[in-house]
């Protein structure tokens, strides 16, 4: 038998850009130590082995973070604190409930296309 396939990925996303940049970054020194809380309470919990956290780069929603993605189920959570991250873990992770009142408003994060879809948009193949 081999080893279990995670059932949940967290990607935190771990941009953090120079003073000055035109767009705000998802770590600054009040939110450093976020990702850090997130494994540890994993770890507390003892389900990182099912649980995988990830740290990302930008995940382009910068004016709502910090931001992590949960999957399954494309689930964005914006303007994190530790506090958030502990009833994300309890409510969404552990009782499978995503915590609505942190999830990304519906008009910055719309439904999946396909690559081809993209490649229209974009003005066909390039």
């Amino acid at each position: 038998m081999g080893i279990p396939q995670p059932a949940f990925y967290i990607f935190k996303c771990e941009q953090s850009s120079p003073p000055g940049m035109p767009r705000p970054s998802c770590v600054t020194n009040e939110t450093r130590d976020i990702f850090q809380h997130l494994a540890q309470r994993l770890m507390e919990k003892g389900i990182i082995g099912t649980v995988q956290p990830v740290r990302t780069g930008c995940l382009n929603r910068c004016q709502y973070g910090p931001v992590m993605l949960v999957e399954p189920g494309h689930y964005m959570y914006a303007h994190l604190d530790k506090e958030k991250i502990d009833r994300i873990i309890d409510e969404h992770i552990m009782g499978g409930k995503p915590v609505e009142e942190f999830l990304i408003e519906a008009e910055a994060w719309d439904e999946p296309i396909s690559p081809q879809q993209m490649q229209q948009m974009a003005g066909g193949v390039r």
